[in-house]
């Protein structure tokens, strides 16, 4: 006997509170719930951000990086939508001015995010090497980073016509 998962719709993921702390992304209309990762995928997701951070207050940017705190909603073939948590994104400030608040989720008629970076992990890594690069790729993200420490390699996805356009960095 086949169970159905029932999907929801954005609107429903928005409002949805199982009572825990577990945090899920949408996808494809269906609650996925994200792990907390190892210790290196935390240590690696917040040395990003931290380099981040003081790089755009060294160079007096206007913009922001957040770690795991915004939503990126994308289309999906069908009626059901996606939503995901990367690990670290950019964005501009008054954009993350306007996301504090609502629902931190950047939607498909805002402008993307400058750049959003995935960290790999054992069980993300299909997703984070297939899925997300069309899903951003779709969104017009300017920059897409894969960082691998499976692999010590870092990808970097730069959006060139419409099309990612990947940098390979191994041994990082």
């Amino acid at each position: 006997m086949n169970i159905t998962t029932p999907k929801l719709t954005f609107e429903e993921y928005l409002a949805y509170d199982d009572g825990t702390d577990t945090r899920y992304e949408l996808v494809n209309g269906e609650l996925i719930p994200m792990s907390l990762g190892s210790g290196q995928h935390g240590a690696v997701t917040e040395f990003i951000n931290v380099c981040f951070r003081a790089e755009i207050l060294r160079l007096k940017l206007d913009w922001t990086s957040k770690q795991m705190v915004i939503g990126v909603r994308s289309p999906r073939a069908g009626r059901w939508d996606t939503s995901r948590i990367p690990d670290v994104v950019v964005i501009l400030l008054p954009q993350w001015r306007e996301l504090r608040n609502r629902e931190a989720v950047i939607e498909l008629n805002e402008s993307p995010p400058l750049l959003v970076v995935e960290v790999v992990s054992e069980s993300t890594k299909i997703v984070d090497y297939r899925a997300k690069r069309v899903e951003y790729n779709v969104l017009n993200i300017p920059e897409y980073w894969i960082v691998d420490p499976l692999t010590n390699k870092v990808t970097v996805f730069t959006l060139i016509e419409e099309l990612y356009e990947p940098v390979e960095f191994v041994g990082c």
